[in-house]
């Protein structure tokens, strides 16, 4: 396999999980019977599929994260660490950020966010992006569980009413193949401080770049608020919680 480089966002303040991110960085939250931290799985999930050249990208408390995880020699992975600077903002300018400092040099980049939990076949993910010649293959769900209850309603009368169900639409789970290539030309045109999914992404389909849906029919879970944290069950993420 082409060497990847795999880039962790991991340095966000975790709004959503104060107080509990007023005193550690969110993909540090345990997680699992042997409460290990969130980032611990994904780094673990990435080496089971040969990916060893990790990048960590860190702002918020991000010397809790390098005091846990170090070089990554003991979950045998190289980690590196990208700080993040005030003049690169959003996921976007994390990623541009590591970009310049030259941390991403391989073909490909796999960009993971870090409080995204996915059994996702990553050698197959890879392969699929180098099969479509692809600038960037989304890693999308093809269903998603509303969480809250949805109804029909036909002249004032509810005629049918469904707490939480699964409806059929594409939905995006965080984790995406990009190029490096198209940062060359991203800065320009979005500048130092924009979203990857929010802004990036729509951006290259706009300008008729090679974006692709890679579909993952697995489980996942986003744990990005404390309400999601406590309503995870496990029992969707069980492939990660194995050594």
């Amino acid at each position: 396999m082409t060497k990847i480089i795999a880039a962790i966002l991991a340095g966000g303040e975790g709004i959503r999980f104060r107080p509990y991110t007023d005193i550690i960085p969110k993909p540090m939250i345990p997680i699992g019977p042997e409460e290990k931290p969130i980032l611990e799985y994904i780094i673990k999930w990435l080496k089971k599929y040969d990916i060893s050249d990790i990048v960590l990208l860190v702002g918020y408390k991000w010397k809790q994260i390098r005091n846990y995880f170090g070089d990554g020699s003991r979950f045998n992975v190289n980690i590196t660490y990208s700080i993040d600077a005030e003049v690169y903002r959003g996921t976007g300018g994390a990623i541009l950020n590591a970009y310049k400092k030259r941390l991403l040099n391989s073909e490909i980049v796999l960009i993971w966010y870090g409080d995204i939990l996915a059994p996702i076949n990553v050698a197959e993910l890879i392969s699929f992006h180098f099969q479509k010649n692809a600038d960037a293959a989304i890693v999308l769900a093809d269903r998603y569980k509303v969480p809250v209850g949805v109804a029909k309603v036909e002249d004032d009368k509810i005629a049918v009413f469904e707490e939480k169900p699964w409806i059929n639409i594409y939905v995006s789970l965080a984790v995406l193949t990009l190029t490096t290539q198209v940062l060359e030309e991203v800065e320009k045109n979005l500048g130092k401080s924009f979203d990857i999914m929010g802004d990036l992404v729509p951006w290259m389909i706009g300008r008729d770049f090679k974006v692709y849906a890679y579909i993952h029919k697995g489980a996942w879970y986003d744990i990005g608020s404390l309400d999601q944290y406590k309503k995870i069950d496990l029992d969707l993420v069980k492939e990660f919680m194995q050594d």
